[in-house]
């Protein structure tokens, strides 16, 4: 399975990068918006972890760039955000809420709570009736 993590924390990147290693997963991981669209052009992915608050090209606008793909991947999208509703978007563009991220094109598979923060695995959904995000 090849996994693209993109998560401008460095220090939680390579956590991630490192235990999806270790079980056994090719993973390339970028730290902003720019450099996960230039490997989304290099490479198909099957999945893709995906940080909604990042520099160069917000979260949601990458999620679109995969929902517009035909070699579309799972999206696991990580969010500050901890309730629906919530406008926590620590780069202080503005969020939209947790919830913004489904106008991008995904649907919900799972939403795990623990401790008040929120897990969410969406799968894109190819969907032409899509707001501008």
């Amino acid at each position: 399975m090849r996994v693209l993590v993109v998560e401008d924390s460095q220090s939680l990147a390579d956590v991630l990068v490192e235990g999806l290693r270790d079980q056994g997963m090719a993973v390339d991981a970028a730290h902003d918006g720019l450099a996960a669209a230039a490997k989304l052009d290099l490479n198909s992915y099957d999945v893709v972890v995906l940080d909604r608050d990042l520099p160069g090209i917000h979260g949601d606008a990458l999620c679109q760039m995969i929902t517009d793909r035909s070699d579309r991947a799972m999206v696991l999208m990580l969010t500050a955000a901890g309730a629906p509703g919530d406008d926590h978007d620590r780069a202080g563009r503005g969020g939209a809420g947790r919830d913004a991220g489904v106008h991008a094109g995904e649907r919900d598979a799972l939403d795990t709570r623990e401790d008040g923060r929120a897990l969410r695995l969406v799968e894109v959904d190819d969907r032409s009736d899509l707001a501008d995000v």
